[in-house]
């Protein structure tokens, strides 16, 4: 398994909406598991597809306690419960909505409070192509959420008001050219032709 860089906020390949996963093959099984792997190094519980340059219907994610273990460079996360959702639909969702700060690998050093449905039914792919429909709740709700706007090109600042981005333009044109302290790999920056407004 390899460790993949994530892409930061500005590249386009994050504001792309993803194409379905159409067919198996060993190497989007090789994607999967290094899309894990990846998760698990930047100590996060989701990670899409368009994060890791894949412009495809596809996040893992696992939100058990993990284990962590020593290993050359460092601690690191390993699985609690993984989970891999291909082509995943958001079918309904609750009227209820809850707030909860979030934070993205693709926007590091922000974390802002989000309102999100408290309740969706979602209907999607394991890893080897079953389909699945369930009621989801709770954090899991939530990082399904925030991991399906990866997929339709929206990002967390996309549900923030106006006027916080204002607030935010500098880090976030700061991120876009790559000025981040991260313990975890990343993409070169791709420079935006626009600047945040």
């Amino acid at each position: 398994m390899a460790i993949l860089p994530i892409y930061l906020y500005g590249h386009p390949v994050l504001r792309a909406p993803a194409r379905p996963v159409e067919e198996d093959s060993p190497e989007l099984q090789r994607l999967i598991d290094d899309m894990l792997e990846t998760m698990y190094q930047a100590s996060g519980i989701g990670l899409a597809a368009p994060q890791v340059g894949h412009s495809l219907r596809l996040f893992v994610m696992d939100l058990a306690q993990p284990q962590e273990e020593e290993e050359e460079g460092g601690r690191i996360r390993r699985p609690g419960r993984p989970e891999v959702l291909l082509n995943p639909q958001l079918i309904a969702s609750s009227e209820v909505e809850v707030e909860y700060e979030e934070g993205c690998l693709s926007i590091p050093e922000v974390r802002e409070p989000i309102w999100r449905p408290e309740t969706i039914r979602v209907r999607y792919q394991d890893r080897y192509f079953r389909w699945h429909e369930e009621e989801i709740t709770g954090l899991r709700a939530r990082v399904f959420q925030h991991e399906h706007d990866h997929l339709e090109g929206i990002l967390l600042i996309d549900r923030i008001s106006a006027f916080r981005r204002r607030l935010l333009r500098r880090r976030l044109n700061e991120i876009a050219q790559g000025q981040v302290q991260v313990d975890y790999l990343l993409a070169p920056p791709f420079l935006p032709r626009e600047a945040v407004r």
